[in-house]
């Protein structure tokens, strides 16, 4: 049994980046940049107005006021062109470039207008109200760099740099595969013995949230022939294939002898951990297999811990492993020793609260939870007003 750092720094050091596409920018949300985002442009690009009010010359306001001008010009957002003559004032409206001559802004509120004349209680500092020409981002300066995966402020800054397309890497495709005779599809006609599929959407829908393209298979049994022909068909046209049940060591669990003879490299297939030992990473060729348990939570889980990290990777993703966070525990945990505990939890008024129903085969504890409490493998156990590491499940 590998620990659980080293079993995912052996899956991650396998990871080999994706190849890159163009995306049109309205399509890039999700993706992962396959290169520095550059600014071809200053941002904003010209001088403009941040108020609506009066574009004035500030050399023009001489003595302690206040002051009268004429108003000798306007401009809108979206005109441009026109000049501010000497010792007179400009309408000028939020988002409006700033007129030649003129080089600061005094908002409409400290303005009275009156008719063509406008009067200023005070003289306004110079440069006020202004934006300027490449304050947010110089001509060349890098927004935003390779292995940030973009979300919709970022899809902003991509669109405000007046870029049409981006370069991100390829979605990873990834094939889903759930044995058991036990499944049945959720609301279709129950047998003797069966269970709806959970772990087939919830799977499927984590996987997406990395970016991936997930193509669920048609489940199979417990049958041997029948398990190996399907991982056949689905080595050949993925780069990422997930099982799901049979890699234990049960008479009845077939995955892992199938994997072996489809000539799937096995690298380990126990870790540490608790719950989700039976979880095995292979690889053939230029796909990689990640065999998860069965049972709902050691699926969630293992794919959480693993299998997302590992997706994340194929995008070149620079955050591919969640960050932990510490927490204070508002309930005591006890643990046998020997694998770390990974114990979900609901924060509440601050604290993390620890479910009281930590089976492996209950969906309600993972649904119900935000946290994912770590209890270290040495430890039998953690107590009330503890600090301990935990993820935030938001964020795997």
């Amino acid at each position: 049994m590998l620990d659980f750092e080293l079993a995912r720094q052996t899956i991650l050091a396998l990871v080999k980046p994706l190849p890159s596409e163009l995306v049109p920018v309205d399509d890039a949300d999700g993706r992962v940049l396959a290169e520095d985002l550059r600014s071809s442009v200053d941002l904003p690009p010209f001088d403009y107005s941040a108020m609506d009010g009066y574009a004035v010359r500030a050399a023009d306001f001489t003595g302690t006021g206040p002051f009268r001008f004429s108003v000798s010009a306007e401009q809108r957002a979206g005109e441009s062109g026109q000049s501010l003559a000497p010792g007179t004032a400009a309408r000028i409206f939020t988002g409006a470039p700033l007129l030649a001559g003129s080089d600061s802004v005094i908002m409409q509120e400290d303005a009275e207008r009156a008719d063509d004349q406008v009067l200023f209680q005070k003289a306004p500092p110079l440069g006020s109200h202004v934006r300027r020409r490449g304050e947010d981002l110089a001509n060349g300066a890098v927004a935003l760099t390779e292995g940030t995966r973009l979300n919709p402020f970022r899809v902003g800054l991509a669109a405000a740099l007046d870029l049409p397309q981006v370069r991100v890497a390829r979605r990873p495709r990834v094939a889903l595969l759930c044995t058991g005779d036990e499944l049945r599809d959720a609301g279709s006609a129950a047998r003797a013995g069966s269970i709806p599929d959970s772990n087939g959407p919830s799977l499927a829908a984590l996987a997406r949230r990395t970016g991936a393209e997930v193509r669920r298979l048609p489940r199979t049994g417990d049958a041997f022939e029948e398990t190996r022909s399907a991982l056949r068909s689905a080595l050949a046209d993925c780069d990422v294939l997930l099982t799901v049940g049979g890699v234990s060591v049960g008479d009845h669990d077939v995955v892992k002898k199938a994997l072996d003879a489809e000539g799937v490299h096995i690298d380990f297939w126990k870790v540490k951990i608790k719950p989700g030992k039976p979880l095995a990473f292979g690889r053939k060729g230029a796909a990689l297999v990640l065999g998860l348990p069965g049972n709902p939570v050691s699926a969630q889980l293992t794919l959480s811990l693993f299998g997302l990290p590992l997706l994340r990777a194929l995008q070149g993703d620079a955050a591919a492993v969640p960050r932990t966070v510490q927490v204070q525990l508002g309930s005591a945990i006890k643990q046998k020793p020997g694998r770390l505990g990974f114990y979900r939890a609901r924060w509440v008024d601050g604290v993390a609260i620890v479910s009281g129903n930590q089976a492996s085969g209950a969906p309600t504890s993972m649904a119900q939870a935000d946290l994912l409490v770590m209890v270290p493998e040495d430890s039998s156990g953690v107590g009330v007003g503890d600090t301990v590491q935990a993820l935030r499940l938001d964020d795997l």
